[in-house]
C-alpha cells in the first residue's frame, strides 16, 4: 500500500466513525429535540404516565382556576386537542387566559399534566435591545409604538406589522 493510499484509508475511516457517532447521537436526542410538544401530539404519541417533557399551546378562555397554597388549574390547547394542567406555584407576569404557554412537567395517571414550571409566552411586539437601538439612531423609533411618529416615519410597531418578529420590512 502506497502511502497516499494509506493517507485515503484513514481519512476514509475516520469521517466513517465520525457520521457513525453523529447518527448515534442524533438518534438518542430524537425525541428532545422539539421545544415543546402540543396536546395533539401529547395524544398521538400516547406519551406515558410520569415521562417528563414541555407542553405548549394557548391558555383556554374560561379555564383558569385558582386554588388554595397558589395551586392553579387550566387547559391547554392548540385548535385540536385540550390538556388539563396542574400547577403549584406563582404564575409568570405574562401569563393570562388566550396567551401562549410552555409548561415543563409530566401526565400523571388521570392523564392531568402536573407542571413544575410555567413559561408565558411573549407577544410578537418584543424587539432586542441592540435591534431597538438601531432604529432610534435612524429615526424610526417610536417610544410609545402607537404614537405619532414624528417627521412623517411611521412608529416601528406599525412598519412591522405583520412580521411577528417586530422587524422594519
Amino acid at each position: 500500500m502506497t502511502r497516499k493510499q494509506r493517507r485515503m484509508t484513514i481519512i476514509g475511516g475516520s469521517l466513517a466513525v465520525l457520521a457513525l457517532a453523529a447518527a448515534l447521537v442524533l438518534n438518542a436526542l430524537r425525541d428532545s429535540i422539539v421545544f415543546f410538544s402540543t396536546p395533539t401530539m401529547v395524544a398521538e404519541k400516547h406519551v406515558q404516565a410520569g415521562k417528563r417533557f414541555r407542553l405548549g399551546g394557548l391558555v383556554q378562555p374560561g379555564s383558569l382556576q385558582r386554588g388554595d397554597n397558589l395551586a392553579v388549574s387550566f387547559e391547554v390547547a392548540d385548535g385540536n386537542a385540550k390538556l388539563p394542567v396542574a400547577y403549584k406555584g406563582i404564575l409568570p407576569d405574562l401569563f393570562r387566559e388566550g396567551q401562549g404557554v410552555v409548561a415543563e412537567g409530566a401526565l400523571d395517571a388521570n392523564g392531568v399534566f402536573k407542571a413544575d414550571t410555567v413559561l408565558a409566552k411573549h407577544d410578537e411586539t418584543y424587539m432586542p435591545k441592540d435591534v431597538a437601538d438601531a432604529l432610534k439612531k435612524q429615526g424610526h423609533w417610536k417610544d410609545d409604538y402607537g404614537g405619532k411618529a414624528s417627521d412623517g416615519v411611521k412608529p416601528a410597531a406599525t412598519a412591522a406589522q405583520g412580521n411577528p418578529q417586530g422587524a422594519v420590512r
